[in-house]
C-alpha cells in the first residue's frame, strides 16, 4: 500500500510547509523580553533570578518540595541515581524501550543496567514484568536487595514516562518499596502528564525532567531534579553547584560534585515557556482530535491514550501493522519533508549495553517494531 493520503493530510493538519518538523518549539509569549532582561542585568550564568523563580515554578508545578534546576535531562537522572545510593558495582532496574540517556545516566554512576520489558498500552515500564524479575532474581538481605544471579545490589529502579505517557508508577514504586528499592523517576518527556492526578516526576525518591529543545517546553538545554523530600532536593543542589560549601569568598569543596547548574538565561527561557504550558498542552489536544480524522484504519492507527493518565499530549505515536510497514510508512514520510521518527532502537541491543541482564523483553521487541512518532509541533 502507499502512504500518499495520509501524507498530504499530516501535511494539511501542520499548514502545507515545504517541510514539516516532528516537533519544534514555540516562542510567542515573554521569551525575548525574559532574555533581553538577563543580558541587561548581566546575570546569564548559574546564578540568578530567573534560576530561583523557574525552580519554585517547577516545585509549584509538579507538587514537590524543591525542584533544582540543571544542565540536561541526563544529568538530573545521574545526580538522582546517586542519592538513590547507585555506585560502582551496583544495578539499576530499568527498560529497554528508552532513549539512550536513561542507560547512559546508570553508566556514568559506575552502575550497570538491568533492562525490564513494558506494557504494550502505557511503552513504559511493566509492573508485573518487575515482579516477576525480583520473585526469580531478587534476594533481600539486612542491606538491601541483591540480583542472586549477579550478586550485585539493586539500588534503584528507573522507569520512564515513554512520549508523557504514565506508566503504573504507583504499582512499580509499591513493588519497589517491598523489595527496599529506591524508585528515580525518568519523566524527561512527561512534563505535565498525570497519573490518577498525580503529576509525573513526584512517585519517586527524585523525578528527572528535560527541556531540550525538542520537548514540550524547551530552556535550549536544561533539566530539573524534584523531590518530595526537601533534603534529597537540597542535596542535589549543593551536588550540582561543585559541592561547595557555603562561605562569603572561600572555595572548599568537601566531596565530588558536578557542575551542572542552569545558567540564568536558559532560566528566563524556561519561565516564559512555564507561563504557556497549559495553553500548548490544549493545542496539542486540538492537534490529536485532528489526526484521529485521518488514522483510522488497521494498518496505521493512533496509539491510544492509556486508562489513568492525563496526557501531556507531547509526542502522537501511531502504530503500524509491522516491521514491513514501519519501514514504507517512515521512507515515504521522510521522502516527502515530513519528519517522522521510529521509537528508539532497544538499548539492550545497543553494543555498550548488549552484555547486560534482560527479562524476555517481548512487549519492547513488539512495540520498537510498530510505533512511529508523526509530527506534534503547536502554535499557540
Amino acid at each position: 500500500m502507499t502512504y500518499s493520503k495520509t501524507i498530504a493530510q499530516i501535511k494539511e493538519i501542520n499548514g502545507n510547509r515545504d517541510f514539516t518538523p516532528l516537533h519544534e518549539p514555540c516562542f510567542s509569549g515573554n521569551e525575548k523580553n525574559y532574555l533581553a532582561d538577563t543580558i541587561d542585568t548581566t546575570f546569564v550564568s548559574s546564578v540568578g533570578a530567573y534560576v530561583d523563580r523557574f525552580e519554585a515554578e517547577m516545585a509549584r508545578y509538579t507538587e514537590t518540595a524543591k525542584a533544582v534546576a540543571v544542565v540536561n535531562g541526563t544529568a538530573a537522572l545521574q545526580v538522582g541515581m546517586r542519592l538513590a545510593g547507585v555506585s560502582k558495582g551496583t544495578e539499576v532496574l530499568t527498560q529497554a524501550l528508552t532513549f539512550v540517556a536513561t542507560a547512559n545516566a546508570i553508566a556514568y554512576n559506575s552502575a550497570r543496567p538491568v533492562f525490564i520489558d513494558v506494557d504494550l498500552d502505557t511503552m513504559g515500564m511493566s509492573p508485573l514484568a518487575l515482579s516477576a524479575f525480583l520473585d526469580e532474581f531478587g534476594e533481600l538481605r539486612e542491606e538491601g536487595c541483591f540480583n542472586k544471579s549477579t550478586g550485585r545490589r539493586i539500588a534503584a529502579c528507573v522507569p520512564m514516562h515513554t512520549f508523557g505517557y504514565m506508566c503504573r508508577i504507583d504499582e512499580i514504586v509499591a513493588i519497589c518499596d517491598r523489595w527496599k528499592i529506591q524508585v528515580v523517576e525518568d519523566a524527561a518527556e512527561a512534563l505535565g502528564s498525570k497519573y490518577k492526578g498525580q503529576s509525573a516526576g513526584s512517585f519517586g525518591q527524585t523525578g528527572a525532567f528535560s527541556f531540550n529543545g525538542n520537548k514540550i517546553i524547551t530552556s535550549g538545554g536544561g533539566g530539573t531534579i524534584v523531590s518530595k523530600d526537601a533534603q534529597f532536593a537540597e542535596k542535589a543542589k549543593y551536588l550540582t553547584t561543585t559541592a561547595k560549601v557555603p562561605h562569603r569568598w572561600e572555595y572548599v569543596h568537601d566531596e565530588l560534585g558536578y557542575n551542572f547548574r542552569m545558567p540564568n538565561v536558559n532560566a528566563a527561557l524556561a519561565c516564559a515557556q512555564m507561563e504557556r504550558i497549559e495553553e500548548i498542552k490544549s493545542a496539542k489536544k486540538v492537534l490529536l482530535a485532528s489526526y484521529q480524522e485521518v488514522f483510522t484504519g488497521e494498518s496505521a492507527r493512533l496509539k491510544p491514550i492509556p486508562a489513568g493518565t492525563d496526557w501531556n499530549h507531547w509526542l502522537i505515536s501511531v502504530e503500524l501493522e509491522n516491521l514491513e510497514e514501519r519501514n514504507r510508512f517512515l521512507q515515504e514520510t521522510n521522502d516527502a519533508a515530513v519528519m517522522t521518527r521510529p521509537i528508539w532502537r532497544l538499548i539492550s541491543s545497543l553494543p555498550m549495553y548488549e552484555q547486560c541482564q534482560k527479562d524476555s523483553l517481548a512487549n519492547s521487541i513488539w512495540l520498537e517494531e510498530r510505533i512511529v512518532n508523526i509530527p506534534s509541533s503547536v502554535k499557540v
